[in-house]
């Protein structure tokens, strides 16, 4: 398997191309939906809110359906460009289409689109939105729910600050 390198290791290529999403908000996947991405996606919230000061809840930039990870306690005033809105760093559709929305630092921002796992959201770098701003794509499988965890569990790093603490690929 190609893999993309990134500062903290190695990040494995995601298999086949792309899926189709529509190009503005609301941000959505319209292909490669997983039959069970409500299970994959319930998979992946739990590995998530186990992260310190972690909690979980209906995302505050969504749709119904959306389940938010917030940081209970944290720097949102001090580093905006990590969050979402408010606390809230990343989101996962579960009721949708399986997908995601975080804030990934650079570098890894830029690696995890180089190896097919994630594309910008459309709105990057407009007022409220931050450029780092992502879409991951809905994990396909149990091995991707791995990858796509190990991607946000870099964006809490992030948010929470402790940058370069978050487990290598």
């Amino acid at each position: 398997m190609e893999t993309v390198d990134t500062f903290e290791g190695i990040l494995p290529a995601r298999y086949g191309p792309r899926p189709q999403t529509i190009p503005r908000a609301p941000h959505s996947q319209i292909d490669q939906i997983p039959p069970d991405r409500r299970q994959l996606g319930q998979a992946l919230l739990t590995m998530l809110s186990t992260l310190p000061g972690v909690e979980t809840g209906s995302s505050m930039r969504a749709p119904p359906g959306t389940i938010g990870l917030y940081l209970r306690q944290g720097p949102a005033a001090t580093r905006p460009r990590a969050f979402l809105l408010g606390h809230e760093f990343a989101h996962v559709h579960l009721e949708d289409d399986g997908s995601l929305h975080t804030v990934l630092p650079e570098p890894l921002r830029s690696r995890a689109i180089a190896a097919g796992w994630a594309e910008p959201h459309p709105l990057a770098g407009y007022p409220t939105v931050s450029p780092d701003t992502v879409m991951i794509y809905a994990p396909r499988n149990q091995e991707e729910v791995s990858t796509v965890a190990r991607l946000v569990r870099h964006a809490h790093a992030n948010a929470s600050g402790t940058t370069g603490t978050g487990p290598a690929f």
